[in-house]
């Protein structure tokens, strides 16, 4: 056995002598290549932890936080594989061709998905409301409990919980009710035409001057608005605590119903007058 390997060793040891500069230009090479690794691997663990830290520092949510930092320090590490592998003679533009050719395929299958993120980004990110706070989203309102990175989750007056699609959020209106300290409650008041329009007026501020809810410093708005088929019509505005709101809706309501009543005025309904004519006979007989 001996006998046989050495010219084996001879043949090894004379490619070595002839191969001398490309033998030690692949280990400069090789050590090229683990050398990019290790500098790629201590980037994206820095890199990641500052962006981590700097999303932390501005509020952002945890979730988006996490995915975010984790993106970019895996997509700094498949830089740096592709980089190394350069390095040491593997023909990189098809392992890109081939990469790029499954993201494409992955955006196109999961474009709703992306697009979810993409809005959940945006919702974290310009915070048109945030948990807590009554909104209206997607056609649906309610207390906001978490905003996730592809879905708001919120719960309704009637105690229903509605999961609603980042995407559908960013495509339609936002109506914030708690995010202004005052709102003001709006209500129409319908009444016969034969009142007095001073006399409502005089009564509708009386009600408004006895509610201590109210905030009468912003002013109020007592107006006759619109001449109605049946009745006229006025208008009553006026502030109050966002917590108050509709304490304050519900009250003001039941005070002009009570209040009208005890002044005899009438709050009229739709009606409608028929009448009806008979036709009138000729008076000839056959």
């Amino acid at each position: 056995m001996q006998i046989k390997a050495f010219p084996l060793v001879r043949e090894f040891n004379s490619w070595v002598a002839n191969n001398q500069g490309a033998i030690a230009q692949g280990l400069i090479n090789l050590i090229g290549a683990i050398f990019i690794i290790l500098l790629g691997i201590f980037i994206s663990r820095v890199l990641s932890s500052g962006l981590k830290r700097l999303l932390t520092n501005r509020g952002v949510d945890k979730t988006i936080t996490q995915f975010c930092s984790t993106l970019l320090r895996y997509g700094l590490l498949a830089f740096a594989v592709i980089a190394a592998l350069g390095r040491i003679g593997v023909e990189t533009s098809s392992i890109i061709a081939i990469i790029g050719a499954a993201g494409l395929a992955i955006g196109l299958a999961l474009q709703s998905s992306l697009a979810n993120f993409a809005a959940g980004v945006l919702l974290v990110s310009l915070r048109p409301f945030k948990a807590g706070e009554y909104a209206s989203v997607g056609g649906n309102a309610g207390v906001i409990e978490e905003v996730h990175i592809f879905s708001t989750t919120l719960r309704t007056s009637d105690n229903k919980t509605v999961v609603v699609p980042n995407g559908k959020i960013i495509a339609g209106d936002i109506i914030n009710y708690s995010r202004q300290k005052h709102r003001r409650v709006d209500i129409t008041v319908s009444v016969a035409y034969k009142t007095c329009v001073h006399e409502i007026k005089q009564l509708l501020t009386l009600i408004i001057e006895r509610d201590d809810r109210i905030i009468h410093e912003m002013g109020h708005t007592v107006r006759l608005n619109e001449f109605g088929p049946s009745s006229l019509i006025y208008v009553v505005r006026v502030w109050t605590q966002n917590a108050t709101y509709w304490d304050v809706y519900f009250d003001l309501m039941e005070n002009i119903k009570s209040t009208f009543d005890d002044h005899h005025i009438n709050m009229p309904y739709p009606q409608m007058d028929v009448h009806i004519h008979q036709p009138i006979s000729s008076g000839v007989t056959s």
